[in-house]
């Protein structure tokens, strides 16, 4: 049976530029088991496949705390107190909105670390300030909330693959530091 096109296929959730997904998450495991700290997710554009990678992993459960699936801007008000306001002046694919979500997810659950993703996955659904492949990622790791804006270039499935690539590269080495 061939995979849906729109639909990511193992091989490309765990092609990492030569790099195997599974030592990244390798890394945020141990780097959270040491400190027994637990992670959170809050994903709007993947639609919980950051939480999928990490909770395909066994043992997940001692580090992966929950997923935050927030793809209506009324789930990112209500499961992560996302102020409507803020979704309203900047949209929902904005800093404000992807570091709340972040923040949201930190104080809805019993992580320590958490990540958050919200973007333009396409095919449409782009604008000219906000095209397809818009993606902006916060984390929070040590008691600071990082953000950034990426643009991913290809198909609905290379976007999204992409971002949950980055999202968790950049995790990784945020927890990395001391």
């Amino acid at each position: 049976m061939t995979p849906h096109p729109q639909l990511l296929s193992k091989q490309e959730l765990l092609a990492l530029d030569g790099i195997a997904l599974d030592a990244i998450l390798t890394n945020i495991s141990d780097a959270l088991l040491t400190r027994g700290q637990m992670l959170a997710t809050a994903e709007s554009c993947t639609g919980g496949l950051i939480a999928g990678a990490c909770t395909d992993r066994a043992g997940s459960s001692q580090w992966f705390e929950r997923g935050f699936v927030t793809y209506s801007n009324a789930a990112k008000a209500e499961m992560l107190a996302v102020p409507c306001t803020l979704i309203d002046q900047h949209g929902a694919v904005s800093e404000p909105v992807a570091r709340a979500m972040a923040e949201g997810a930190l104080a809805h659950s019993a992580a320590q670390a958490s990540v958050a993703v919200t973007g333009v996955a396409g095919p449409t659904g782009g604008s000219a300030d906000k095209p397809v492949g818009t993606v902006w990622l916060a984390w929070c790791v040590h008691g600071y909330t990082y953000s950034e804006r990426q643009h991913f270039a290809g198909n609905r499935a290379a976007v999204r693959a992409a971002t949950v690539r980055h999202a968790l590269v950049q995790l990784a080495q945020l927890l990395s530091r001391s």
